[in-house]
């Protein structure tokens, strides 16, 4: 063998050395390249997951807020309305005839002497000849006229000595009744 078939030899053997790490740093490339690719489809995956699912609590959030907002919008609504039926109410009674105002303050004035026997009588500007006519009455001479207040209707009586007082205006009897059938009345306007 001569020294060029050595040198072929060689060079033959360094090729297919050369080709055997180009081959494998190829392949090993080909490998990291893979990972590599694996490892961004997966944080792609984690990183939409978390998106999605922020994006999700968001517009439950959204969502959330938008329902109070208009369950909020719907009680004030409805709060106005009952308010305006209250309203309507005390108007109504108000505006009954002087003949209903004097039964209501002679009914009145017998379940007040049942806790005040005597005292002294105010009513609205509206009754006070209605008042002072019934206070004529023999049955209610234990009471005097006391003075004219701001009210609906109905009487506040107190005590002469000033320990006691009741009221019996309208507004207090129509706010007994409003509280103890607010329910049914909200049950029957919004059902």
């Amino acid at each position: 063998m001569g020294l060029d078939a050595v040198i072929a030899e060689i060079k033959e053997k360094g090729r297919n050395e050369a080709d055997t790490i180009v081959n494998e740093g190829s392949a090993r490339k080909d490998e990291i390249m893979n990972a590599a690719r694996q490892e961004v489809e997966k944080i792609q995956l984690t990183v939409k997951d978390e998106v999605e699912k922020n994006l999700s609590h968001i517009i439950s959030q959204e969502e959330a807020a938008a329902h109070l907002i208009v369950k909020r919008q719907v009680l004030n609504a409805q709060k106005d309305l009952m308010d305006q039926v209250y309203k309507q109410a005390l108007d109504k009674i108000t505006a009954m005839p002087e003949s209903f105002h004097e039964e209501a303050i002679t009914s009145l004035l017998k379940k007040a002497k049942e806790e005040i026997p005597k005292g002294k009588v105010s009513c609205a500007v509206r009754d006070e000849k209605i008042l002072k006519e019934v206070l004529k009455e023999p049955e209610f001479s234990a009471y005097t006229f006391g003075s004219v207040i701001e009210t609906d209707g109905g009487i506040i009586v107190e005590s002469d000595d000033g320990q006691l007082q009741v009221d019996y205006s309208y507004r207090t009897f129509l706010n007994q009744v409003w509280e103890s059938g607010l329910k049914d009345a909200s049950d029957s306007l919004f059902a």
